[in-house]
């Protein structure tokens, strides 16, 4: 089998819930010893989401086997000064550190690069925070609901006109943050690669929000006009959704060239519009949008809509159906390019992160640990004895 690229890589995980933990999870998926850190008796608290009400009930811990799996977990009291020693010497020892705690409680501990990289001048400090590491916000916590998804304006730009505002689905700030602070933790390695020396990475649940909105964004930063974003007088063919007559809703994407605008009306059957003035021209269609939208909307209402994406993906038109999660439960697509993996226990298929490496083999999927399920192999390694181990387990360090 192709050797795993980082085989070998040894890495400490005193990060909580998503963000922080999934950047050390994909580590171990192309082979890193990833070492969990967790509070005896508590543990992560991203342990229980599954089991919280509101959330798809089942038997399995379904958020916890995905993002967990491949690491081995370790229980310590980080508040008791011998709790702190034995992560010392796993800091001593490891390539790579994933935290997310609080500032304060970072500076409480000893816990900050500053404090740390003597221990271990080849170490990465790999740093997820929810609104950076400097200015006044710097000690404040926060979730991705809040710090990705309504601090950067993400939850205000994608409602319709003044509508209410919509929550964020757990975790979709956090996965795309933690790909960022793996790419950061690998810029790292390279660099160490080169020098010799480790250092500390950092990125936030708000500078991920902020690229996600960017496109948008960016032009308020430019000082743009935004008297047409939410216009309702004068609307493009393509932004809007349509629901056709079995509920379903379709978008077009790019409709663009002459001849795909073409098909698209011919499709509907409205291919007269394109002789009427009013329809005749990009800009003629943007002034009377409202009338073609509504045009357009009883058209597609009239057939289900498979029926609709079949005839427009046979004239080469860009639509698209609005998928639901039963579509992706059994769609092909997934499994063929790897976005969902075989488990060797457990659920038959988990969702895995989009980072693609050919011709590298990533771990074959091992159930999450539970609470503390290698604390005595962990602890052995380092160098305790049985009767140490029971000591520290008996007084709570462990």
């Amino acid at each position: 089998m192709t050797e795993r690229i980082f085989e070998g890589l040894k890495v400490v995980d005193v990060a909580s819930w998503i963000a922080g933990p999934v950047a050390a999870t994909i580590l171990a998926d192309y082979g890193a010893d990833v070492i969990k850190v967790e509070s005896p008796g508590v543990g992560d608290g991203y342990r229980a989401l599954a089991a919280m009400p509101g959330m798809p009930a089942s038997p399995i811990n379904y958020t916890w086997t995905m993002d967990a799996r491949n690491k081995r977990s370790l229980t310590l009291n980080l508040k008791d000064a011998r709790g702190r020693e034995i992560l010392s010497k796993l800091i001593a020892a490891c390539d790579v550190y994933v935290t997310n705690q609080p500032m304060p409680m970072r500076r409480k501990f000893g816990l900050t690069f500053d404090d740390l990289k003597s221990l271990n001048p080849r170490m990465i400090y790999a740093s997820l925070t929810a609104y950076g590491e400097q200015g006044p916000e710097c000690d404040r916590e926060g979730f991705d609901l809040v710090a990705y998804w309504a601090r950067t304006g993400l939850m205000d730009l994608v409602r319709t006109g003044d509508a209410e505002p919509a929550q964020s689905l757990p975790g979709m700030g956090d996965h795309p943050s933690a790909v960022s602070l793996y790419a950061s933790i690998v810029t790292a390695l390279y660099r160490r690669e080169r020098t010799g020396v480790g250092g500390e990475v950092h990125t936030s649940l708000l500078a991920n929000g902020l690229w996600a909105a960017s496109c948008v964004a960016q032009a308020k930063l430019v000082d743009a006009d935004f008297s047409g974003w939410r216009n309702q007088t004068r609307i493009g063919m393509t932004r809007p959704l349509y629901r056709a007559a079995d509920g379903r809703w379709l978008q077009f994407t790019m409709v663009r060239t002459p001849a795909e605008v073409e098909a698209m009306f011919a499709t509907l059957g409205l291919g007269d519009l394109l002789h009427d003035p009013r329809f005749a021209t990009p800009e003629m269609r943007m002034e009377h949008g409202v009338e073609l939208v509504e045009r357009m909307r009883r058209a597609i209402a009239m057939r289900p809509g498979a029926d609709w994406i079949r005839r427009f993906h046979a004239a080469q038109v860009p639509a698209s159906i609005m998928q639901t999660l039963d579509d992706l439960r059994d769609d092909p697509q997934l499994e063929i390019n790897g976005m969902t993996r075989a488990s060797a226990s457990g659920p038959r298929r988990i969702i895995t992160h989009p980072v693609n490496v050919t011709g590298t083999a990533r771990s074959p999927i091992e159930p999450a640990p539970e609470l503390g399920q290698h604390s005595i192999d962990i602890l052995q390694e380092l160098g305790y004895s049985k009767t140490d181990i029971e000591s520290l387990r008996a007084t709570g360090v462990v």
